[in-house]
């Protein structure tokens, strides 16, 4: 009997303590991770953002469930360096990758490979726009096919029934998700080729209306805009139609509640004043966060994040210590607090795009501060913008004198070296304060906060910079055009920033 009572009070002791000791037996899972990235899409063309014309239910839904960040931005808003930038956790300049279409060095360490060789199984679908060495990093790379796949059941999607995914982008996305190992944890990169240019009608079934269309100040209310915008709009939904797909993949495999899905897009809309601006328009992106259990459905956080943040953030979830080549911080704490405070500014560049580009800026939650170093050559968007009905609508109105001051920043050179706003009172950056005593040290505080980055990761401004490749006013290739672009010697960069 004695025996018996001692038994019942040491043996549970005993578990207790062979439980503490067995730290693996104690650990969480490791969370899967699914990152979605749009190409060109503006942070607030969705419903989850605001604009209820555009029809994204599948987007909205992700919103429900987890959180909203309002206040998201990438380091540059051009496609290539932008993902670089995020699969690296640096600043564009310090990856050899800041001009776009050029490849990722194969000296860059990013956050696939140091998940994989802590037993992710890592793969890429969609998109690929980061170079061929760039693949190695990941187990398994599916390019969008240039012949076109079609899912298994098109309905599943809001693509038109016979139309090719290619397109999109899209095809592969829900095929890696159920051909990824089971045993293992997985991070899947889904890049999408929606919404970028060049639009064509029928992409979805109901097309959007042109009369729906929202338009920013920054462009004019004309018959071509609403209908470029109204296109636009289609590309998103479309792209949303296989955001749903993989959702509900997630639900069926039973594994959502243990996976973190991300959604964003690599740099703003591709119209005039947005896409390779350092305007909001152009760097604000529709940040997503869902993970039951651990984020709290519909909820908003309204404090600074960037894309840098989300190699170092993904690393520490997954119990990988990142090291010191990542710049970014892990901004999982506003994942459970979205009130707690990772960083007081994010900062952000300008380089080639298909012209010259030389530009910086940096943002704290209510001020922004950009630097020109290109200001004697006006603010044109990218070559296919340029060629869009939007481009070619502004142009003739410019030649009438029809435009407002706002929407003549793509013509007018020189432009101010210097920019402040306040995005407070003034949200879509159209009163420039750089010149008004009244914000003199918020001109004063950023413009040194811009220098010490600079300095901080041996940012050099090139004295010969890349050249134009395609024609101001017309969008057309110049003799000169070079693709893929040549990387560029690299500053080291310091961590942290």
């Amino acid at each position: 009997m004695r025996r018996n009572i001692v038994s019942l009070i040491i043996g549970p002791i005993v578990a207790i303590l062979g439980l503490a000791g067995s730290g693996r037996a104690q650990s969480p899972p490791r969370p899967n991770v699914v990152l979605i990235i749009a190409d060109d899409l503006g942070w607030e063309d969705s419903g989850a953002f605001g604009n209820h014309s555009v029809k994204t239910p599948n987007i909205d839904r992700l919103a429900r469930a987890g959180m909203r960040f309002d206040r998201a931005f990438v380091t540059a808003s051009s496609c290539s360096p932008s993902r670089s930038s995020i699969l690296t956790g640096r600043y564009p300049h310090n990856t050899g990758a800041e001009e776009l279409h050029q490849p990722l060095p194969p000296d860059q360490i990013g956050f696939a490979e140091k998940l994989r060789s802590a037993g992710y199984w890592t793969a890429a679908a969609g998109k690929w726009h980061l170079g061929t060495d760039a693949k190695r990093r990941f187990d398994l790379v599916r390019e969008a096919n240039p012949a076109g796949f079609q899912l298994s059941n098109p309905k599943q999607s809001m693509t038109a029934p016979g139309t090719s995914a290619v397109k999109s982008g899209c095809d592969q996305w829900v095929k890696v998700l159920q051909d990824r190992p089971k045993e293992r944890p997985f991070f899947l990169w889904l890049a999408a080729l929606d919404p970028h240019r060049d639009y064509e009608p029928g992409s979805i079934p109901v097309p959007h209306r042109p009369h729906d269309a929202v338009i920013p100040p920054y462009l004019p209310d004309t018959p071509e805009v609403r209908k470029d915008l109204a296109l636009y709009y289609d590309e998103i939904s479309r792209l949303d139609g296989y955001v749903g797909d993989v959702l509900g993949e997630l639900d069926r495999q039973g594994i959502a509640g243990n996976t973190l899905v991300l959604f964003l897009s690599d740099n703003g809309r591709p119209f005039p004043r947005c896409k390779t601006t350092l305007y909001d328009s152009g760097i604000k992106t529709p940040l997503i966060a869902r993970w039951p259990g651990h984020i709290k459905p519909e909820s908003r956080c309204e404090r600074l994040v960037s894309t840098i943040d989300i190699a170092p953030t993904i690393l520490r979830l997954a119990g990988v210590e990142p090291g010191t080549s990542f710049q970014g911080r892990d901004f999982s704490p506003l994942f459970t607090d979205p009130t707690a405070k990772v960083r007081d500014m994010i900062l952000a560049e300008r380089n080639w795009h298909d012209y010259l580009a030389q530009g910086r800026c940096v943002r704290s939650e209510r001020f922004k501060y950009i630097r020109n170093n290109d200001a004697q050559n006006p603010l044109t968007p990218p070559a296919d913008a340029v060629r869009s009905l939007t481009f070619v609508a502004m142009r003739g109105l410019r030649d009438l004198g029809k435009l407002t001051p706002a929407q003549t920043a793509c013509f007018i050179h020189p432009r101010p070296v210097e920019e402040l706003y306040d995005l407070d009172e003034d949200p879509h950056e159209l009163i420039n304060l750089a010149n008004d005593p009244t914000h003199a040290a918020a001109l004063r505080e950023l413009r040194q906060a811009l220098s010490k980055w600079g300095r901080e990761t041996d940012d050099v401004i090139s004295d010969r910079p890349s050249p134009d490749e395609f024609d101001r006013e017309t969008g057309d290739p110049l003799p000169n055009r070079v693709r893929p672009r040549p990387t560029k010697p690299r500053a080291k960069g310091k961590g942290g920033s």
